[in-house]
């Protein structure tokens, strides 16, 4: 393979990561700004417990 070859490879392979990136950012930043809640039912006796995630990190830019 030409070295011109491997560079634009490589190019197109950094910018995919860079929009792969820019994604999960975007979701994490989405998911963060309001709590997140979890039921999971006790498989002995049935009960079902509410777990709520929150935020205490402030994120920066646009909301």
């Amino acid at each position: 393979m030409e070295p011109e070859q491997v560079q634009k490879r490589l190019e197109m392979l950094d910018q995919r990561l860079d929009n792969i990136d820019s994604m999960v950012t975007a979701l994490v930043e989405r998911v963060m700004r309001q709590p997140v809640i979890m039921e999971v039912t006790c498989p002995k006796c049935g009960s079902v417990v509410q777990i709520m995630l929150t935020s205490s990190t402030k994120l920066g830019g646009k909301g």
